[in-house]
């Protein structure tokens, strides 16, 4: 149904399972249409206005549209005539088009308007439009009027064009058709002889010429109740309406067009007509969709329009009473494939007369018949019109011709010599095709066949299927034996002739014998459906290796979960049904012939395999016993109850591996209350490398316990692979449990009863063909013989428990001992009932073995015994003699099979003349092709249960491991289901049998006992014979390997956990234990370092440097931080809007504008950071390699033409050891990397002398270094870093290329990375500990690059600003004196960007007393900084009260450390110039009149420079970071850096302590002030605002999104472009900045950048985080790159709706959003995502 948004947000929908798929196309709302959904289901308002009567228009006010609405639709039409001009040769130009419905877009848009004022205006457009008169007296082209004339002889042209006629002109029209050969579709030749297509002479053939060359094609026979040709080129338009929707077609359905078409829907009257009208044009509809090349858009504008007509059962079933629908849409379907037939290759190439689709033909390929099989399912669901169509024989046939065409599509031929060249990917569109036009009508219309009453319904569908099947039969000359290395996987005759079986037996209670075909059709109905599964077995032992991936495909896709139910289901229940029915020893040994194994099956320890190579053996057996235990053992369709089945289907989904909801397919309604019940739901987890799960499912213990079906899990996995999962998880829970602790075997489960109808299937396990099969293969296992595995003999005993379990009436034990003895000769059983079988022993086999078989050798040894199990390959030779022995049985399952068979085809008189066989297909008779085979006579002596209990000896490596439980508790034979036997290995399943044999029979009980009493005597080690000793070794090998390789695994998970604590770990503050081990040694003078390229070990040397692996990005995460707490949300309604002014980034864009306005450009460019926006992050995974070892890396990396997701030319890599993304490479400076162990921390000089020094060092000028490679390597970094980010974060001068700007982005990019590393740390200092994950820190290196550059700048030792905070100034004039700008004041100047430049511009290393000493220089600038801002916050009253009580006590000892005496100095200071003339109203919001306070705003202003120094000097000096309470960061951090005198109590600690003044602090503050006053009497407006404030800035964060998705997809999908006005059609959504842009959208496309990627760069600096609005999906671009990162909105089951295709209602995930924010923050994009590719600056 369609609803309206509004509607649907209206209505109740608590606790319904709903998919909502958002149409573009409008429509009609169908809230208050009962027809089409309940009365509760109805929106608040629909619910009243149902009840209420709707007043009447008054007639003249509608007066002038009746009018004028005549005339401009006939305008319209008459456009739309006039645009069209017929092709040429082919479509007209889509730009013509496009033209005339740009010219006619404001003509639909006034009607669409219309159609939105109301049912009045409405009801006069139905008027208009279906008024047949209007349309004769307009358009008829009868009358003067010439221009009326052109258009309507236009329109005739238009007809004749298309392959239409009027009824009248037909007979002419085909005429000319067949001459001109434009027709659409081969109409043409069914056209001429429409008169004489009757149901007689279907046999006639035509020459067709297709496009595969010439083939003959079957007429089809059209059944007579098709009207004619008439549905295929006849229309005759009456009204205007039926005009418009020709045009609307003829045009490729316009959205505008679809949209008017689609508004008018509500008024009822118009409905019906435009679905008559629809309905008329359906087959013209059909043409233009195949020859459309828009057939995608095309075919979703009709699926638009259809679905909201054929939706309304009564709409639907009135045209299917009064306008032959169903005809009209099997003949349209039938004439769209009969386009594209091909001749059938399969069984008989030259004489085959069927005919399939070929789906090489885009019309299959591209899905083109989509809309049609869809429209078709879509009235099929409705009761009444499926009812028609099954009553219908007519329909019937002709439906059942169409799906012959699918039968035996895509046929496959085994390629035996070489590789098939090109890998043809058309099985796509056969098992698309299958499914959605044969499959799923079919499940359609069994919907409808559920009770008993509709049994005639089944019996006409099974008739017309058996008819087309025994056509098909014939068109294929099919006899018995299918042509050899030919599958096709689409038998849908088959299909459907299955499930309506199943159908009747279930739900409508026929007898299954009155509907089944006689037994020579059931064994041909079973030959296809049994190559499918051979070829199965075929294709996963490799066997079709040679025609490439594409066949593993189909072989996935027969038994994946959205198919099985239509294709392997029904194939193996029909293979039940006949195997039920027809004789069990035939079906047997047509299954192990089908599957070339039978030469296989011989006592003989040697065998000649004509069809079969060796190596193929083992698993084509394993394929063949596979086979035959799903075909035994499931009851899908023989007996489970719906929930069963559900249940089933569930309990072995789930354990294959933990699944999400939608990959579980809903089946039925009870499917919520089974999941629950079969399943625990595990909600999504993260895992440490960030990758995400799904809210997965996981199976219950008790299921593990009592349901886990491996036969299930067998049938419907994909991957072999898949079985193994779901066994280890099995393994895991028995160990868990404590139930077993070995490997177990797959469990054997109790089946369902069989329905009666299927009780023939036992047959199958009571059959002497199987028996001796089970017999030879026991045999051949205990005498080791080649090619057998584990799992032949788990699925042999599989069988022979399922054959105890279904055993027939019990035997009696009597009849057995009289007559057994001479019955022996005939034959290798007695009779075929298992359970006496089991007992029979078997004395010789004759067998033909090659001359060369051990078997022949005349004299066998002396020196063996010819007793016990140990000897026994010995004593078999010796009694092998060469005369033939009468009591030796022989034994060919091809001779029996042929007899079979031979005997039916004779039973049937008049099909005998057609079975003269060929000789040559019997196989094993091709005359010299193999060595001479001769007789043999093997002794054997055993039976099946000697067998056994010989194998449970051999399974447990002892001898007389078996004892009989019963001797020891005779309970055991009452109640055999013992738990213990329930789980184990194959030990348990052979004592499991044994019990259950025993348990049926007495003389079995005793037999057992008395194998078991022939104790075998002890044979000396020494007489081991080879065979079994071989066995031992093997075992023993195995073993000793298993434990080798599980010692090697857990070394590797030991050493890879290490691997990724140190190198991989995202974001951890914990101290790197290995790195504090490696520091606290660093007493050595240089460091080692490991290059992970060549495996040296050195340190980094001027000549061979040593780099760090690096990845250099630009980032403007620091820019988003905000001055306030409360986070942003995500816009979504107009209200809502962000406005960027009050982030990071901007506020210090503002102030360095302000700066330069008023002050000298070099000095402003020194008195603050950029790179809060475009600043260069540096980060490394930990990992140093030589950097010629690098150049050669990349050098490699280059020649090397496999696919990256990285560009080798732009630097990028991946580390070489751990994989990480890079694209530079950091020099390690020579020496050792922490300078602490020969600077002692506190030296005894005072202060005055460390500032001399300080300045004498900056005084040295910085040499150019030599020439050296670690220099050229520094220099090229040092451009990698430059050119990391764009120009514009990088010239912020006044003067283009300056070398100020240089100077200013270096020491910018050291504060980028202190400031972000602290953001990872939270903000603050508190945990301590080394830097993040301390081998991964880069800063130190960085540093000393950064350091080499900055000192080839020397700074005028009078603009030297350590001048400015050491020295009073002697001249006071000197500035105002000259010309230009000013110098930036002091107080003005950002102290953390004056710390750097102070310790870059010092030689390196640094030592720590000089660090040491400009920290306490810097402090004092910033405390006096802090007291200024303080002073200017305070109201005049608290600055006179502040100004007094300092003065009091200025001339204290302790002046210089007292705030209180600075703040007055400052305020007397500041008061001397116009500073605090210009009061604000709202200066205070707090009254700093509390001494506390004022100490707080001191702290809190002095820490961010406090936290960034620490930082510094951890990573100068080493040295750990104390942890603290947030309280105490302050006073921990003075004392840290040595600000703080040691001798201070904590109580009594004052910020002001902590300064150190290189000259009396009065005369510093005093000249600093002087320079503010100077510059507020010119610019009084400015100096405030210019004041450094207290910086409080909250962590970086991503925009807050509401709880449910619905919210953001509403705002955003019908959203304008800010930029183009336009609605995109990709909308998206910035999550940094909550920017609206066009993905891919050519509209905003500037200088070949899409939107999306130029927002990155100017937002993001070339990051994008963005949120796409019609796919829920976030989508990550980082630079030239771009990945799909996932959905932060999962359904209610934890799941991704990914392009909402699945519509459930969405909400947001908490954990993976802050996951996200996380990636973002720290920059881990590049690591933690692994598909990254190029985005061409096209997003």
């Amino acid at each position: 149904m369609s609803l309206c948004a509004e509607c649907f947000h209206q209505g109740e929908h608590a606790g319904h399972d709903y998919n909502m798929f958002r149409s573009q196309a409008g429509g009609a709302c169908d809230c208050g249409d009962s027809n089409v959904m309940r009365e509760a289901g109805f929106c608040k308002r629909h619910r009243i206005k149902s009840n209420s009567n709707v007043p009447c228009v008054p007639k003249d006010l509608l007066m002038m549209s009746e009018l004028v609405l005549p005339q401009f639709i006939f305008s319209l039409i008459q456009h739309l005539r006039e645009g069209y001009n017929e092709p040429a040769v082919d479509l007209p130009s889509e730009k013509d088009l496009h033209k005339i419905l740009q010219v006619l877009e404001p003509h639909v848009s006034f009607l669409e308007d219309l159609t939105k004022m109301g049912g009045a205006m409405r009801s006069v457009l139905t008027q208009v439009l279906t008024s047949q008169q209007f349309y004769k007296d307009l358009s008829s082209g009868v009358g003067e009027n010439a221009c009326a004339k052109k258009s309507h002889e236009k329109y005739l042209i238009a007809l004749k064009g298309s392959g239409l006629a009027f009824p009248e002109d037909k007979i002419a029209c085909n005429m000319q058709e067949q001459g001109a050969g434009t027709s659409t579709l081969s109409v043409q030749g069914l056209a001429g002889g429409t008169a004489t297509s009757g149901q007689g002479d279907s046999s006639d053939e035509e020459d067709q010429d297709g496009s595969q060359g010439v083939g003959k094609r079957k007429r089809v026979k059209l059944s007579s109740t098709t009207k004619d040709q008439s549905i295929m080129d006849v229309l005759k338009h009456k009204c205007f309406l039926e005009e418009l929707l020709f045009w609307t077609i003829k045009y490729e359905f316009p959205q505008k067009m679809v949209t008017f078409l689609l508004n008018m829907l509500p008024d009822q009257d118009y409905k019906i007509a435009f679905t008559k009208t629809f309905v008329q044009h359906y087959a013209f509809i059909m043409k233009t969709l195949k020859k459309s090349h828009e057939s995608d858009t095309m075919s979703n504008r009709i699926v638009h329009i259809s679905v909201q007509l054929f939706s309304n059962e009564e709409l639907a079933r009135q045209v299917t009473e009064e306008c032959q629908l169903l005809d009209i849409m099997v003949t349209v379907l039938l004439y769209m494939m009969e386009s594209c037939l091909i001749k059938s290759e399969l069984q008989d190439e030259e004489n085959s007369l069927h005919v399939v689709v070929n789906c090489g033909e885009a019309l299959l390929k591209n899905n083109t018949y989509w809309p049609l099989v869809s429209d078709f399912i879509n009235i099929l669901s409705h009761q009444s019109v499926a009812k028609k169509f099954l009553e219908d024989h007519g329909l019937l046939v002709t439906w059942m011709n169409f799906v012959s065409f699918f039968q035996g599509m895509n046929l496959n031929k085994r390629e035996l010599n070489e590789h098939v060249e090109f890998e043809s990917q058309t099985y796509y569109a056969a098992f698309a095709a299958e499914l959605e036009a044969c499959a799923q009508p079919m499940w359609g219309l069994l919907s409808h066949c559920k009770v008993r009453e509709t049994q005639e319904y089944t019996r006409n569908v099974v008739r017309y299927c058996l008819e087309a099947l025994q056509d098909w039969f014939d068109a294929i000359n099919f006899v018995d034996e299918p042509a050899p290395n030919q599958v096709t996987f689409h038998l849908p005759l088959h299909r459907y002739f299955a499930m309506f079986l199943s159908k009747a037996v279930k739900c409508q209670e026929l007898d299954l014998d009155t509907i089944l075909p006689d037994q020579e059709m059931l064994m041909k109905l079973m030959i296809h459906p049994l190559q499918i599964q051979a070829s199965l077995s075929e294709i996963h032992s490799n066997m079709w290796v040679r025609n490439g991936l594409q066949i593993k495909g189909q072989a996935m896709t027969y038994v994946q979960s959205h198919f099985c139910n239509s294709m392997i289901d029904p194939d193996i229940y029909l293979l039940q049904v006949c195997a039920s029915r027809l004789d069990p020893d035939y079906f047997i040994s047509s299954v192990f012939e089908r599957f070339k194994v039978v030469d296989l099956l011989t006592m003989a320890s040697q065998h000649q395999n004509t069809v079969l190579d060796s190596e193929h053996e083992r698993s084509m057996l394993e394929g063949a016993l596979t086979f035959l235990v799903l075909l035994l053992s499931l009851r899908l369709h023989l007996g489970m109850t719906d929930d069963e089945i559900l249940r089933a289907e569930m309990v072995q989904y789930i354990p294959e591996n933990p699944n999400p909801k939608s990959g579980i397919i809903p089946g039925s309604l009870s499917f919520e209350s089974v999941l629950s019940a079969v399943a625990d739901f595990k909600a999504p987890v993260f895992e440490p490398g960030g990758s995400m799960q799904q809210g997965m499912y996981t199976p219950k213990a008790e299921v593990w316990d009592k349901e886990f079906d491996p036969v299930m899990v067998i049938l419907r996995t994909v991957y072999r692979r898949d079985v193994q999962s779901a066994m280890d998880r099995y393994t895991a829970f028995l160990k868990q449990s404590g139930k077993f602790s070995g490997n177990p075997w797959p469990p054997y489960k109790k089946r369902t009863p069989l329905h009666p109808s299927y009780r023939g299937l036992i047959k199958l396990l009571h059959c002497k063909t199987l028996h001796i099969v089970l017999f030879t293969l026991l045999y051949k296992i205990l005498m080791d013989h080649q090619n057998l595995s584990e799992h032949v003999l788990c699925m042999v005993l599989y069988l022979i428990e399922l054959g105890l379990e279904n055993s027939p009436e019990q035997e009696s034990d009597e009849e057995e001992s009289a007559g057994g003895q001479e019955r022996c000769h005939d034959s290798w059983f007695p009779g075929s009932n298992l359970v006496s079988n089991m007992r029979h022993f078997i004395n010789y086999v004759r067998v033909r073995v090659p001359e060369t078989a051990p078997e022949v050798k005349r004299e066998p040894p002396a020196s063996t015994s010819s007793d016990g199990l140990a000897s026994s390959q010995s004593s078999r030779r010796k009694s092998l003699q060469r005369e033939n022995s009468g009591t030796a049985q022989v034994f060919s399952l091809v001779a029996e099979r042929r007899k079979k068979f031979q005997e039916i085809i004779n039973r049937n008189t008049s099909e005998a003349n057609q079975v003269v066989r060929p000789k040559t297909s019997m196989k094993w008779s091709a005359p010299g092709a193999t060595p001479q085979l001769t007789t043999a006579i093997l002794e054997v002596k055993e039976s099946i249960l000697s067998l056994l209990i010989k194998l449970h000896h051999k399974l447990s490596g002892k001898q007389n491991s078996y004892y009989p439980p019963w001797l020891d508790d005779v309970d055991v034979l009452i109640h055999p289901e013992i738990p213990r036997y329930s789980h184990g290995d194959g030990m348990t399943a052979v004592e499991r049998i044994l019990l259950k044999a025993a348990v049926q029979s007495r003389l079995n009980k005793r037999i057992i006992e008395e194998i078991c009493r022939k104790v075998t005597p002890p044979v000396p080690p020494k007489k081991i014979s080879s065979a079994e000793k071989k066995t031992l070794d093997k075992e023993e090998r195995r073993q000793k390997a298993r434990e080798r390789q599980q010692k090697l695994l857990a070394e590797f998970a030991s050493r890879q956990k290490s691997f990724m604590e140190t190198a991989m770990d995202v974001e951890s503050p914990d101290a790197d234990i290995a790195m504090e081990v490696a520091t606290s040694e660093q007493h050595v003078s240089e460091a080692i370092y490991d290059c992970v390229i060549c495996g040296q070990s050195g340190p980094s040397t001027e000549d061979r440097p040593t780099g760090l692996v690096v990845l250099l990005q630009a980032s403007s995460v620091l820019g988003q931080c905000r001055n306030s707490t409360e986070p942003r949300r995500l816009p979504t309604t107009e209200e809502e809007q962000i406005y960027p002014w009050d982030t990071c980034a901007a506020l210090h864009d503002v102030r360095l504008t302000t700066l330069q306005r008023y002050f000298k450009d070099s000095s402003c460019l020194q008195a603050v950071s950029i790179g809060w926006e475009g600043g260069v992050y540096v980060q490394t995974c930990g990992h140093t390699l030589h950097i010629d070892c690098h150049k050669s890396y990349m050098e490699s990396l280059r020649n090397d033409q496999v696919l990256q997701g990285f560009s080798v030319d732009k630097g990028e890599f991946t580390c070489p050891l751990c994989r990480q993304f890079a694209n530079s490479v950091l020099p390690c400076y020579p020496g050792n990397n922490m300078e602490r162990s020969v600077w002692p921390s506190h030296s005894n000089k005072c202060m005055q002398d460390l500032v001399q020094e300080v300045e004498d060092l900056q005084e040295q000028l910085g040499t150019f270094p030599s020439e050296t490679n670690l220099s050229k390597e520094m220099e090229s970094v040092m451009k990698d870093i430059k050119s990391t980010t764009q120009k514009k974060y990088t010239d912020y001068s006044k003067t283009p290329g300056s070398p100020d700007n240089d100077f200013l982005f270096m020491y910018s990019v050291a504060r980028t990375n202190l400031e972000l590393e602290l953001v990872h740390r939270g903000g603050n200092l508190c945990s301590g500990g080394a830097s993040t994950a301390g081998k991964r820190s880069c800063l130190n290196q960085l540093f000393h690059v950064l350091a080499m550059h900055m000192r080839l700048y020397s700074i005028d030792s009078a603009y030297n600003p350590w001048r400015k905070l050491t020295q009073p100034s002697q001249d006071k004039n000197s500035e105002l004196v000259s010309e230009e700008l000013p110098e930036v004041p002091v107080l003005y100047r950002d102290v953390s960007s004056l710390l750097l430049i102070q310790i870059l511009t010092m030689p390196q290393p640094l030592h720590k007393e000089h660090f040491t000493c400009i920290i306490k220089v810097l402090f004092t600038l910033l405390y006096t900084q802090a007291l200024a801002a303080l002073s200017v916050k305070c109201s005049a009253e608290d600055r006179m009260a502040w100004k007094e009580s300092g003065a009091l006590k200025k001339n204290t000892s302790s002046g210089e450390k007292s705030w209180e005496v600075l703040l007055g100095h400052v305020i007397s200071e500041l008061s001397k110039g116009k500073i605090y003339e210009e009061e604000e109203t709202e200066e205070l919001a707090v009254v700093l009149v509390n001494p506390d306070s004022v100490e707080c705003y001191l702290q809190q202003f002095c820490l961010p420079f406090l936290r960034i120094t620490s930082l510094l000097q951890h990573h100068l000096f080493g040295g750990d970071l104390p942890s603290c309470q947030e309280d105490e960061e302050f006073t921990v951090l003075a004392s840290c850096l040595g600000l703080l005198p040691s001798f201070q109590s904590a109580h009594q600690f004052t910020s002001a302590s902590c300064l150190d003044w290189p000259v009396p602090a009065f005369d510093m503050i005093s000249q600093w002030c002087s320079e503010l006053a100077s510059f507020a009497s010119r610019h009084p407006d400015q100096v405030k605002a210019l004041l450094i404030q207290e910086p409080k800035w909250d962590l970086p964060r991503l925009l807050q999104l509401p709880e449910n998705y619905n919210t953001i997809f509403q705002y955003y999908h019908r959203k304008t472009c800010s930029v183009c006005t336009k609605v995109p059609k990709d909308p998206a959504v910035c999550l940094v900045c909550g920017t609206f842009v066009c993905l891919k959208g050519l509209c905003c496309k500037q200088q070949s950048y899409c939107e999306c990627v130029l927002h990155s760069q100017n937002c993001g600096a070339g990051t994008g985080i963005f949120l796409l609005i019609n796919a829920s999906v976030i989508i990550i671009i980082r630079g030239h790159r771009f990945c799909l990162w996932g959905s932060v909105y999962l359904d209610a089951h934890g799941e991704e709706d990914r392009d909402l295709r699945r519509g459930k209602p969405l909400y947001i995930c908490k954990e993976r959003y802050k996951v996200l924010e996380q990636q973002w923050v720290s920059h881990t994009f590049d690591h933690i995502n692994k598909r990254w590719g190029p985005h061409y600056n096209g997003l």
